[in-house]
């Protein structure tokens, strides 16, 4: 197992990425583990659902891999001090695919497995999620819709005002990350999954592919569409564009992974969020004088002097969203 290594360090990866993300779910949730440890299980909805959306992509491509005798490790669990709580996770391939359709079905079956859990999540979560006007008065963060995003939308909770914001339940929020994960590793670029399938696909003319996806990427990053665009970008120029051949690099697919390449990357379009997030700070209202009508000057004591006007300090607060929700506008 694993080429002889004992599955320690990934178990160990495991349970604390598991440990991140239920904080990272209790936190979203308005929850403070600090004051009472216990509350940290509130974030189990979010951090059990994403959990296995990862696991189950990882352990497609380990369990294809093992299928076509590829050497490949079990899946690290990256886990993080962010607000979902990881970096995702990965596996390392330590053999070469011995041909391009083997290379295929191991980078095919990582995003297809994850899909099988993304989607009824989502589903699942719409349905617990609430609809409410939208209102950007507490600022917040505005989660980005993709094709597949809307049409789940609609499925499930019907057509809703332009207005209409889904506050997303947690479930549903660790099954909107799991598409924009599957999305971000369908780029036809570098190793990625989609790297992979493209290589499988086109052979040695994906490396056009494979540049211009990463300066579309970097485009969108300079552009300011996402910050985030610019630093995925320069890491996948980092990694690289090229991709290394299989031991037969020359025996096309099939058509029957042909057909399901061209879906993948079909898919990849209906995930695609150009926007994933977008942050919104609280309107601030300024000091005002409430308007009144003059009053005349009364005599106290002999003296002349102005009576008080009442003043009104708006607030400089708002009701933010509801603890640990994530404004979902269509």
């Amino acid at each position: 197992m694993n080429g002889g290594r004992k599955p320690w360090l990934h178990i160990i990866l495991f349970l604390l990425t598991l440990l991140t993300t239920t904080v990272a779910g209790a936190v979203q949730k308005g929850a403070n583990p600090l004051a009472d440890p216990w509350e940290i299980l509130s974030g189990l909805p979010f951090a059990v659902t994403l959990m296995s959306i990862l696991l189950v992509h990882e352990m497609g491509h380990y369990l294809t891999s093992r299928y076509h005798g590829v050497k490949a490790t079990l899946p690290y669990f990256i886990p993080a001090p962010s607000f979902i709580g990881t970096f995702g996770a990965f596996i390392r391939m330590q053999s070469s695919p011995p041909d391009r359709r083997s290379l295929f079905d191991v980078a095919a079956a990582g995003p297809l497995a994850g899909l099988v859990l993304a989607v009824p999540a989502v589903v699942v979560g719409l349905q617990l999620s609430t609809v409410a006007p939208q209102d950007s008065s507490g600022g917040g963060i505005t989660l980005g819709s993709s094709l597949l995003l809307s049409f789940l939308s609609k499925v499930t909770l019907g057509l809703l005002p332009d207005d209409a914001n889904i506050v997303l339940h947690p479930i549903g929020f660790a099954g909107w990350i799991g598409l924009l994960v599957t999305a971000m590793n369908l780029l036809p670029a570098g190793q990625l999954d989609g790297g992979h399938v493209t290589y499988a696909l086109f052979g040695q003319r994906y490396i056009w592919v494979s540049r211009l996806t990463v300066l579309a990427i970097l485009t969108l990053g300079v552009m300011r569409w996402w910050d985030g665009w610019l630093i995925w970008g320069v890491l996948l120029l980092f990694m690289g564009v090229r991709h290394p051949p299989p031991v037969d690099p020359d025996t096309p697919l099939d058509a029957k992974r042909k057909f399901l390449g061209w879906f993948l990357l079909a898919t990849l379009a209906i995930t695609f969020i150009p926007v994933p997030f977008s942050f919104q700070e609280p309107e601030v209202r300024e000091e005002r004088y409430a308007p009144q009508a003059p009053e005349p000057l009364r005599e106290v004591r002999g003296k002349e002097v102005l009576d008080e006007r009442a003043i009104e300090l708006a607030s400089i607060f708002h009701d933010h969203h509801p603890s640990g929700s994530r404004a979902f506008h269509l």
